[in-house]
């Protein structure tokens, strides 16, 4: 009964060694494959395109929290509309109006900044 049971669990060991054999091989393999030349130049800090600051917390334009702000928004709209997209037959009216003021809402949000000019990069 109990070698049984404990035979039931071999293909889990099984798989679980195997995951682990994987993963291992994966993380050790390009430390030895890989050609290492570093260079001053590899090895500098790279930041969008141009050096690194000299000073980590000196300021920049608020545009880019705007910026940020605006793609949060939007991108959780996207992540609201999915789902109610698939379930859209079983909401019903209450679910169709209630996205509807969510989405105007944000549409008076949008305006909003962009009458303000956060969508203005000079």
């Amino acid at each position: 009964m109990m070698n049984e049971l404990l035979l039931s669990y071999l293909p889990i060991v099984i798989f679980i060694a195997l995951a682990l054999v994987i993963g291992l091989a994966l993380l050790v393999s390009p430390f030895i494959v890989a050609h290492s030349a570093p260079d001053p130049e590899k090895l500098s800090a790279y930041e969008c395109g141009f050096n690194a600051f000299d000073d980590a917390r000196m300021k920049f334009d608020v545009r880019f929290y705007l910026v940020a702000i605006l793609f949060i928004i939007f991108d959780l709209e996207v992540a609201f509309l999915f789902p109610w997209a698939v379930a859209f037959h079983t909401v019903g009216w209450f679910g169709f109006w209630s996205m509807m003021v969510f989405l105007a809402v944000l549409t008076i949000g949008f305006v909003y900044e962009w009458k303000k000019g956060a969508l203005e990069w000079d």
